[in-house]
This record gives structure tokens, C-alpha cells and sequence, in this order.
């Protein structure tokens, strides 16, 4: 059985407030935080005011590559419960989390079986295991069939180009599953319709 679902790349108040207010909601959304090269990333200013909402049971998710000390500090009262952490060594997740008190969520880029087994670094400190692909923020895919080997007890979440209609496949596998690109329509923006699909597909499996 899936474990949960994440929605990623939100950063806009009527898209977020239709997932928030959604019958199905999601167990997770995401906000990319600081990385610019991604068409979903959100300025500080807008961010804080976006993620200032009642997100009900929702976690709230602040996407971050390499954080600086700086950025760390802009977002530290922003209304999040998770950090979501690209290319950051296993000492300074682990300070992050103790300084900032957030859960966090340690993102492995995956090509090959040698990827994957670099979660047994974090695994000890990261509440959760994001299993991406190398794209980042390209949406690309990698051979899921590669963690077949990772334990049961690690808290595992999967990325990389996933479709709606790939969810039903999910059903028996003990993921979290985070979607973002497969949501947006033509010109790169959130579809509402697309999202309804989603959370009311999930809801069955």
C-alpha cells in the first residue's frame, strides 16, 4: 500500500488553495525554495506569504539544493514542517535539523544501483528518503526496479517523471509518491484538472 502523496512546484495562492481545501488531499506539498533554475521556484517575499495559510493536516515542504546559512535564516519562521535537502553531506543535514528543528527529507539522485545505496548515510538522520531522478527539476525518469533492495523501514518517497496514470501501478509498493511536472499543462503551470485527477485517483488505490 502507497504510503502517501506529495505535490510539488506549487507557487501560486489559487493553485495551493484549491489542494489545501481538496475533499483528497495530498499528505505533502512542496515549495522550491532557492533553487532559480527551476520554472516553480518561489522568492522569498511571495514564498512567505504563500505558505502563511492553514494547511490542515498537510505537511508543508520547503524544496532547498545545498542551502546557504542565509537562506536557512530567511525561511527558518516560515510555516513549513519539512526541509527537502539536494547535495547536502550527512553532518550538515544533521546540523540543519537540530538547529532549525525541521523533519527532513533527504534527496538521493538515482542513475544507477551505486546512487542508491548512498542512503545509508542519512538514514539515521532524515525522517524521510527521496529516491529522485538526475534531472532535478526536468522531470526525468530513472529504473524504480533499483530499489527493490532498499529495507522496508526506510521511510522512502519516489520523484522522477511520474504520470497520473502510473499511480494505480503504486498501489502495492511502500512509497511515498511526488508528482510535479506530470500536473502542468503546456505552458508549465499547474493544472487544476490534472491535480483533481491525481487526488481523486490515489484516493482509491
Amino acid at each position: 500500500m502507497s504510503k502517501g502523496l506529495k505535490i510539488c512546484g506549487i507557487s501560486d495562492p489559487k493553485t495551493l488553495n484549491y489542494i489545501v481545501n481538496h475533499p483528497k488531499p495530498p499528505n505533502f506539498i512542496g515549495f522550491i525554495t532557492n533553487y532559480e533554475k527551476s520554472k516553480r521556484h518561489v522568492r522569498y517575499e511571495k514564498l512567505q506569504k504563500l505558505v502563511n495559510v492553514d494547511r490542515r493536516n498537510i505537511s508543508f515542504t520547503s524544496v532547498l539544493v545545498n542551502p546557504t546559512e542565509e537562506t536557512l535564516e530567511k525561511i527558518k519562521d516560515f510555516n513549513f514542517d519539512y526541509y527537502q535537502l539536494y547535495d547536502v553531506e550527512p553532518n550538515r543535514t544533521k546540523e540543519i535539523k537540530l538547529r532549525y528543528n525541521k523533519k527532513i527529507i533527504t534527496a538521493i539522485t538515482v542513475s544507477s544501483k551505486e546512487d542508491v545505496i548512498k542512503y545509508e548515510d542519512y538514514s539515521d538522520i532524515s525522517d524521510i528518503i527521496l529516491f529522485d531522478s538526475k534531472g532535478y527539476h526536468k522531470s526525468e525518469s530513472f529504473d524504480h526496479r533499483l530499489l527493490d533492495k532498499v529495507p522496508d523501514k526506510i521511510n522512502k518517497m519516489i520523484a522522477g517523471n511520474i504520470q497520473i496514470d502510473d499511480i494505480p501501478g503504486f498501489k502495492y509498493k511502500d512509497f511515498i509518491i511526488d508528482l510535479s511536472g506530470s500536473l502542468e499543462d503546456e505552458k508549465g503551470k499547474k493544472d487544476l484538472n490534472k491535480i483533481n485527477k491525481l487526488l481523486n485517483l490515489f484516493s482509491e488505490i
